[in-house]
This record gives C-alpha cells, structure tokens and sequence, in this order.
C-alpha cells in the first residue's frame, strides 16, 4: 500500500466527525506530508550511506512511488 494511502486512510478513521469537501482529506495531509519530508530530509547530511539508502526509501513511500512494506 502507498503512505499517501494510508495517511488518507487514517484522517478518514478520525475520531472527529468532520463534515469535509471532496478533497479535504488530500488539503489535510499535504502540511503532513510536508513535515514528514523536512524530517527525513533534515537527517540526509548526518547519514552514512546505508541509512541514506533508507532515507531514500521512506522518500520514495512519502512520494507514492513506492509502496509501503507489507
């Protein structure tokens, strides 16, 4: 399964009832995503080569390009 997938997923299981336009669950994930992005990124410099192989990866899964291990 794609991370966009299951962020998706996971906003619609929210405990909160809220009433969303289509595409809100989409608007809601961006700034997520967004942060996730920055966090994985900001550790690239520190990074010897087999963890920037997994930073690359977790990119990759944030992105939809590749899918989640199951």
């Amino acid at each position: 399964m794609r991370f966009p997938d299951l962020l998706i997923t996971a906003i619609q299981r929210s405990e909160i009832p809220l009433r969303f336009e289509p595409g809100a669950e989409e608007a809601v994930a961006k700034p997520v995503m967004e942060l996730l992005r920055v966090w994985i990124e900001a550790h690239q410099p520190e990074a010897d080569e087999s963890q920037r192989a997994l930073l690359v990866r977790l990119l990759g899964e944030l992105d939809g390009v590749l899918n989640v291990p199951e």
